[in-house]
């Protein structure tokens, strides 16, 4: 389908989340450890401990919205940030992979032309 609406900047939590962490929580976790605001129009990624869980949250415009998958199976794939930051940026592609269960290590991608910003 094609969208008009200019994609979020995706962010993923490098490391394991308490999933009992709601809007507030999550949200806490955004502005102590990422030093970011929740409200800016990100989507913000977090995994539990043994990675069957996933959360993420995002402001519309005047209230959060949380999206939640528990697998019955199999584990959802964290990245490690190269710098030690606790959180890495991903693209909308990224995330249908990270969702679909498709392991990023083995994807290669074409070489694509990308403006700076």
């Amino acid at each position: 389908m094609l969208s008009i609406a200019p994609a979020p900047t995706i962010y993923l939590h490098t490391g394991s989340t308490d999933m009992r962490k709601s809007f507030d929580g999550l949200s806490g976790i955004i502005r102590g450890i990422f030093d970011a605001d929740p409200c800016d129009g990100s989507l913000f990624l977090f995994v539990n401990k043994r990675r069957d869980r996933i959360k993420a949250l995002w402001w519309d415009g005047d209230g959060y919205v949380l999206w939640y998958k528990r697998l019955e199976g199999g584990t959802f794939e964290t990245l490690a940030s190269r710098n030690g930051e606790e959180r890495v940026r991903i693209d909308s592609t990224q995330l249908a992979m990270i969702l679909g269960g498709v392991r990023l290590e083995s994807v290669r991608r074409r070489k694509r032309m990308h403006r700076a910003i």
